[in-house]
């Protein structure tokens, strides 16, 4: 027997942030790379500009920014906090980390495949591989494909 859930909501562990695309946001960026060995003094200026909704979103009508909240993706380095870039159009693939929906829940893990079977893997040996089973309601309700990470403390 197939369980019928009302439509999807976003629980209040996953925040879906607004993504407004009528504001159009260049930076200068520079075209040479930052050495993350020694440093190299001889290209230090700006060459071009960036678009980061080009390079952040491929299809805005498909696409959503939510915030991870829990520390069972943080050896992918995804943090409790973080936003997520999610595509619902695309279709996840052995190895993607993923938004999936199971039972109703939300949560962010890696779609993995092992023959007919499949699990929501975590990236944190603290939690347990979840092998979604016939008995479950699962849907894979996106793709993550950028995760912005704020390196150093707030900007008060």
């Amino acid at each position: 027997m197939e369980k019928t859930h009302p439509p999807y909501t976003l629980p209040h562990s996953l925040e879906l942030l607004p993504l407004h695309l009528s504001e159009l946001l260049e930076l200068p960026i520079s075209q040479s790379y930052v050495a993350a060995g020694f440093p190299s003094p001889a290209d230090d200026y700006l060459e071009d500009r960036i678009n980061l909704q080009q390079v952040l979103i491929h299809n805005p009508t498909a696409t959503f920014l939510v915030r991870v909240r829990g520390e069972s993706m943080r050896d992918a380095r995804l943090h409790d906090g973080d936003i997520l870039v999610v595509d619902r159009s695309l279709k996840p693939r052995d190895g993607h980390i993923i938004i999936g929906v199971v039972d109703g829940e939300f949560t962010v893990k890696r779609y993995l495949k092992k023959g007919d079977r499949m699990f929501l893997q975590p990236a944190n040996e603290a939690y347990p591989p979840l092998e979604i089973t016939e008995e479950m309601d699962f849907k894979p309700w996106g793709v993550v494909v950028w995760s912005l990470h704020k390196v150093n403390g707030s900007h008060d």
